[in-house]
């Protein structure tokens, strides 16, 4: 079965590209575009597709109340969001993954990382490039909490090996980096990343690590 990829820019042209590239995939399939938020909420409830290729910046409604309307609480359907961001003015990507957001991508990446994104989000996991989260999370560090907060009840749930494995999530590691870094296998650290989703009540990586973040368990631009 084909990933239904549904297309969300005001730009015309770049939705064009995109599909171009897209529809030369043969495990892939654009099932519609949309111009706006508004528009896409019609058409994933219409089209119900897999993956929503998501802008930022869109007239009448933005792409991060789009997404929270898309994933947020209570939304149990097939969509999963990957945000596309020009990374130095969109200062509203990290809203946009504590919004839902399964990841995010740079618009000018290459075509074979469009792609993959697509694949690795559509499979469940959460960001194609874990740097470049961890980069938005300390350039927009004013946004989250300076870390003097209480830590909340939820962490200490955390073993403390799971609690070392949420660190370096957030810290933008692999699961073959986290392995490496704490001497253990990668599917050790997937069940430990599962564990720590599952207890957290959380959806992803990526709000694993805007979680770790706002609790204070790491400080942006802590080594």
């Amino acid at each position: 079965m084909a990933i239904r990829v549904l297309l969300v820019d005001d730009q015309p042209l770049l939705r064009t590209g995109f599909r171009m590239i897209l529809e030369a995939e043969q495990d892939l399939a654009v099932v519609g575009e949309a111009g706006d938020g508004l528009q896409a909420l019609d058409q994933v409830r219409a089209l119900q597709p897999d993956v929503v290729l998501m802008d930022i910046r869109m007239p009448r409604m933005d792409g991060v109340e789009a997404t929270r309307q898309i994933t947020g609480p209570g939304r149990d359907g097939p969509a999963k969001v990957l945000v596309l961001t020009t990374f130095d003015l969109d200062e509203y990507v990290v809203e946009a993954l504590r919004a839902g957001a399964s990841g995010f991508l740079l618009k000018d990446a290459p075509a074979n990382e469009l792609v993959q994104a697509i694949r690795v989000v559509a499979a469940g996991e959460a960001m194609l490039a874990p740097s470049i989260t961890r980069r938005l999370l300390d350039k927009y560090a004013t946004h989250l909490p300076s870390g003097d907060e209480p830590v909340p009840d939820t962490l200490h749930t955390l073993t403390e090996r799971e609690v070392e494995v949420l660190k370096l999530v957030a810290r933008g590691l692999s699961n073959a980096e986290i392995a490496a870094d704490l001497f253990v296998s990668e599917t050790t650290v997937k069940t430990h990343v599962g564990h720590v989703l599952t207890k957290l009540g959380l959806r992803d990586r990526v709000q694993a690590a805007v979680y770790a973040y706002e609790s204070g368990l790491v400080r942006p631009g802590a080594q």
